[in-house]
């Protein structure tokens, strides 16, 4: 097992309500992240990302809503750390990734 990051703060400084209870429930899912090896989330990830381009239809969609809600789950929790270009960033592949399932399931 790999030790954890060092770090000032696990969880955001005064967070509150629903950030403050998603970080919580967040942080097992986020420790055993950790301990996997290195590669392996990228890996399916990018699997699943390649089959939604690749599958014109639902079936691509459904390959790329775990990656839409991975990506989701990690803006949400970076958000208050970002610079403006990281969180535009994150909009964009966000934006990006809605519609790639949105054209997925026939909704464009």
């Amino acid at each position: 097992m790999r030790p954890l990051p060092t770090g000032e703060h696990f969880f955001t400084p005064g967070a509150t309500g629903a950030r403050r209870t998603v970080e919580t429930k967040s942080a097992p899912l986020l420790v055993f992240l950790f301990q996997m090896p290195r590669w392996l989330a990228p890996v399916v990830l990018v699997a699943l990302l390649i089959a939604g381009l690749v599958v014109p239809d639902w079936r691509g969609g459904v390959a790329v809503l775990p990656v839409l809600a991975f990506i989701a789950w990690l803006a949400y929790l970076s958000w208050p750390s970002l610079r403006p270009l990281g969180r535009l960033l994150r909009v964009a592949v966000g934006t990006f990734l809605v519609l790639l399932v949105a054209t997925r399931f026939g909704l464009f």
